[in-house]
């Protein structure tokens, strides 16, 4: 089932960047950073494979990412604005996200104050969901957005260019191809055990008395 779900989520990932492009990138990216476990590690770099393929372009690839993360962190911006914590308390359960996930951005917010928005893109995870304390906290959202594409700006490139020198290496090196399906194996291998501990704890989170 996991197995399933990983390679539902990169078919989707696929599909919708090979058909809409960098509309496809700044949808993705902002789906993430709206607090949705849908990975940038997954989207970036075959947004970077098509750019050694010649559809897309690198740059273009960093500064639409980094666009869509503005966009999608809005929305989570407006949720910890609006509703708060009782937002995650009600809703969270639906995109996996628990009061822990919250705690964790919480702390990173409060201790950096407004540049932990800028530090926090690159970092997996708690990038995913620092807007909502910052909404929450209702950080000047002109400088919230400044942060939150700058931050997100190296992430973006830097994932689009792995995947750019794969695509490359690809190309020009035939012994790679063997090798990519031995590395294949070995990230869906990390990816399941993931999903599957990201899984656990957050039902374990949501049983009464769970740590």
């Amino acid at each position: 089932m996991e197995a399933a779900n990983a390679g539902l989520i990169a078919g989707t990932v696929i599909t919708v960047l090979q058909a809409a492009g960098y509309f496809g990138v700044l949808g993705l990216m902002a789906v993430e950073s709206a607090c949705i476990p849908l990975p940038s590690e997954v989207i970036l770099p075959f947004a970077g494979y098509l750019c050694a393929t010649g559809r897309l372009e690198l740059w273009a690839v960093a500064v639409v990412g980094a666009a869509g993360c503005n966009l999608g962190s809005a929305v989570a911006y407006g949720v910890g604005a609006v509703g708060g914590r009782s937002a995650v308390r009600r809703w969270g359960r639906f995109v996996l996200l628990t009061e822990d996930d919250l705690d964790k951005a919480d702390r990173f917010f409060h201790r950096f104050g407004g540049p932990a928005v800028l530090i926090a893109r690159v970092l997996p995870v708690i990038r995913t969901f620092i807007a909502l304390p910052a909404g929450i906290a209702r950080m000047p959202q002109g400088r919230f957005h400044l942060y939150t594409f700058l931050g997100s700006l190296p992430w973006c490139l830097a994932l689009a260019w792995v995947g750019l020198r794969l695509g490359k290496a690809w190309a020009d090196t035939p012994g790679l191809h063997a090798a990519f399906h031995v590395f294949d194996a070995l990230v869906l291998a990390g990816a399941l055990l993931f999903v599957a501990r990201f899984a656990w704890a957050r039902r374990k989170a949501r049983r009464p008395g769970g740590g």
